[in-house]
């Protein structure tokens, strides 16, 4: 499946459905009066988040959504039938943004979230409704309440709980690889990550998600390279593993480059919690790991922990830091209950 992270739509609800103008016809009742019912209320355009869902690329077939309008109401004091809800099911973590995408308008965090983004409009009024003592049989009728209508734009930002940094060939994929079940792609050139990558971690009886970014260069904020997009898939992780490749020329300037791109993207990311790892080890002498070690701890103003991601050398040690970092699992949110009117519309 493809990755899409960001995607325009279109939604529309439901127009209210007009009023009736109907009059009491029976024998030998000679004046009935009117008897005109309202009509029905229109269909919300309804967003769930739902769990089992990553991407948004399902948006990019099908960009238009219209909840059905209200049926107009009849004789007899007749209410018209609402239009349903129409649900749009979407994946944990996403974001409604206005068309400039200026407004963050709603932000799902959960399982189970459900929120009416657009109302539809009410009925019209039917005749019934305007008889009055000086105007017995009226004749006029509400049209029904106009719908709403918008494009917007859906912005994915991925849920997790330790996010990887670093320099393209620092060894993310081959860390998640080597820590979860996930299956990046790793190649001996630079951005062999193209899109971010999720994994779970199941170590000592406790599981978080992990998720990988393409690596950052020198410059990226101005769109150097893959550019800093995929760094909203990281706003929302407790702590981030910042991974230095231990091959590179100057570990403290491989360091301080990634530190530079995530201080000019902004967001909070500089002042996220981190835990710096030495990677790629295995290729180096103990004497030589020891200087680059205290070398990148000077740069970083914080300990290091020398690893392998190929090995597995020091990945227990990186693993327990995160899951202290972390903090202790949140509660499990349970799910709300679906409506009973509704139109689901899901990615499949």
């Amino acid at each position: 499946m493809h990755f899409l992270d960001q995607a325009k739509i279109f939604v529309r609800s439901g127009s209210g459905g007009p009023g009736a103008v109907s009059f009491r016809r029976e024998k030998f009742i000679e004046y009935g009066g009117p008897n005109g019912g309202n009509g029905g209320k229109g269909g919300d355009i309804v967003f769930e988040a739902v769990a089992g869902l990553n991407t948004l690329i399902d948006f990019r077939y099908t960009q238009h959504f219209r909840a059905p309008r209200g049926s107009g109401g009849s004789g007899q004091n007749r209410t018209g039938a609402g239009g349903d809800d129409l649900v749009i099911r979407v994946p944990v973590g996403t974001q409604i943004l206005s068309e400039d995408r200026e407004d963050i308008l709603l932000d799902f965090t959960r399982v189970g979230q459900r929120e009416i983004f657009m109302r539809g409009g009410d009925g019209g009024r039917g005749n019934a409704s305007y008889k009055t003592s000086t105007n017995r049989a009226p004749r006029q009728h509400g049209t029904g309440w106009p719908c709403e209508e918008a494009w917007i734009w859906l912005r994915l930002k991925l849920l997790a709980d330790a996010g990887l940094v670093g320099l393209p060939n620092a060894g993310k994929s081959t860390f998640i690889n080597q820590v979860t079940n996930a299956q990046a792609k790793v190649g001996e050139y630079a951005f062999t990550t193209t899109r971010p990558q999720l994994g779970v971690v199941s170590h000592k009886s406790r599981e978080f998600v992990v998720a990988d970014i393409p690596g950052l260069i020198e410059g990226a904020a101005e769109g150097a390279g893959i550019g800093d997009r995929f760094l909203g898939h990281i706003e929302r992780c407790r702590v981030l593993l910042h991974l230095v490749d231990a091959n590179d020329a100057d570990v403290g300037e491989s360091y301080r480059i990634v530190r530079d791109e995530l201080e000019n993207y902004g967001a909070g990311l500089i002042d996220k919690p981190v835990v710096v790892a030495l990677n790629k080890i295995d290729t180096l002498d103990d004497e030589l790991i020891e200087v680059l070690t205290r070398e990148l701890a000077e740069a970083s103003g914080t300990d290091v922990i020398p690893i392998s991601g190929v090995s597995g050398t020091g990945v227990d040690w990186v693993l327990d830091t995160l899951i202290e970092a972390i903090g202790p699992a949140p509660d499990a949110v349970p799910a709300d209950d679906e409506g009973e009117d509704a139109i689901e519309w899901s990615p499949v």
